[in-house]
């Protein structure tokens, strides 16, 4: 069998969970994932797993937050004036909106407090701050 290295692209199924096992992404139901190994498609620590493994081949994977989508920056966190926010878009804690930077790129935030004066944005990673856990399933490799 050939075993995976570096620059190989491969094909593999996975379930990525939390620490408490809630399943926060998975490719069951779809086609597997497809990328190269080592060119930075996926987090590092996913990436780090791979090398060695052979096609059939499953493995549990546990990965600091370190690496995988890093601590929580709190620099990502901005404090904006409520009244600068149109009325009809939604504001609870927990929705996920949508800004435009300076430079025209997307940057997806989420709401994380509301009050009278102001609206705390968040733009970290949604999973920033959480160690991670994934269980592959290596399909093809080419």
């Amino acid at each position: 069998m050939t075993a995976i290295k570096e620059g190989d692209t491969v094909r593999i199924h996975y379930t990525g969970t939390l620490l408490d096992g809630k399943v926060f992404d998975s490719s069951e139901g779809r086609d597997p994932l497809e990328f190269a190994v080592g060119s930075g498609q996926i987090i590092p620590g996913l990436d780090a797993a791979l090398p060695g493994m052979e096609i059939g081949e499953k493995k549990r994977v546990e990965i600091e937050c370190t690496d995988a989508y890093g601590p929580i920056n709190p620099g990502m966190r901005q404090e904006i004036p409520r009244e600068g926010i149109p009325d009809d878009i939604p504001l609870e804690p927990g929705t996920q909106l949508q800004m435009q930077t300076p430079d025209g790129q997307a940057l997806p935030v989420t709401v994380v407090e509301v009050n009278e004066a102001t609206v705390t944005l968040d733009a970290n990673h949604p999973l920033a701050g959480q160690d991670l856990i994934f269980d592959i399933e290596i399909v093809a490799i080419n």
